[in-house]
């Protein structure tokens, strides 16, 4: 049975590393920026800026969404981090995070919501879990990451009064 909560707790940091470390697809820095962020939160509070929803089965942690709102925008939110552990993939916890995070950011006056990830094969999967949760490709950032990773946008229009 999953519980949800957004309120950050200490255990968070070792938690969030788990996880994203779990999925084998981040760098040691990556894996280290989002830790930051919930340290940053554990830190500052909701003056951070970073929002989160956490996804528990039996008190364990297993998944989670980082959103905030862009500096300088009107209602234009980032989809900074959403991850699942490995040992809970293909169990749609992915999309019932969102479907949990959205509402939330709309909410706060969100508008719009941005999501980024790379071009490589490797995150063809991912590309394509957004576009069935009804994002739209904006953009891709040719060689942002580095030589052939480019950075692939997606956003998607929140509901007025959503």
């Amino acid at each position: 049975m999953l519980t949800w909560r957004e309120e950050i707790k200490a255990t968070d940091v070792l938690a969030v590393r788990e996880i994203v470390e779990s999925s084998g697809f981040f760098s040691r820095e990556e894996v280290d920026v989002a830790v930051e962020l919930v340290e940053e939160r554990i830190n500052k509070g909701p003056r951070s800026g970073y929002h989160f929803v956490f996804a528990e089965e039996n008190e364990r942690v297993v998944g989670y969404t980082c959103y905030g709102p862009i500096a300088c925008t009107t209602g234009s939110y980032d989809l900074y981090w959403i991850a699942v552990h490995n040992d809970c993939r293909c169990r749609g916890l992915g999309r019932f995070l969102l479907e949990k995070t959205e509402p939330i950011i709309a909410r706060l006056g969100g508008r719009r919501i941005y999501i980024e990830t790379s071009s490589r094969a490797q995150y063809e999967p991912t590309r394509g879990f957004y576009l069935k949760c009804g994002y739209r490709q904006e953009t891709i950032l040719e060689d942002f990451y580095a030589p052939g990773d480019g950075k692939v946008i997606y956003v998607k229009a929140l509901p007025a009064g959503e």
